[in-house]
This record gives C-alpha cells, structure tokens and sequence, in this order.
C-alpha cells in the first residue's frame, strides 16, 4: 500500500506542474475585453473549439479535477 502512495505522490507533484506551467501558458483575459465593443474576433467565434487557447483551458480543467481527486485520495487516512 505504501508503493501505492509513493506512485500517486509523484503525480500529483507532476500533476502541480502542470498545472502550474498551464495557468502561465494562457493568455490574460483582458486580451479578450474587444467583444465588448462588438469585434468578432472573440474567444467564441467559429473556432473556439480548435484554437490553442481553447486546448489549454481544457487541458486545465482536466488538470484540476485529477488536482483535486489526487488530493482527496493522498488525505485518506487509512490509505
């Protein structure tokens, strides 16, 4: 049992990387303040779904939920 938590430590640490070069890989927000004033070049135009931005927030989310699932298991106490 104890290999078990040696292995899922290392992901989670890696997993914290990730997450980490993730969140600074993406563009700010502000970049996208443009669809106010009517453009069309907005992050839900045509290509929301293929455009790299689009890739990382869902590699993101992925991330955070094996974040959070990592977490909760490594805190079991009898594990």
């Amino acid at each position: 049992m104890e290999i078990l938590r040696y292995i899922l430590t290392a992901i989670f640490i890696a997993d914290c990387l990730a997450l980490v070069v993730l969140v600074l890989m993406q563009e700010g927000k502000s970049a996208g303040l443009g669809a106010i004033s009517g453009s069309s070049d907005t992050y839900w135009g045509k290509n929301k779904g293929r455009s790299r931005e689009a890739n990382l927030v869902r590699l993101t989310k992925i991330l955070a939920v094996l974040f959070i699932v990592l977490a909760a298991v490594l805190n079991i106490k009898r594990f």
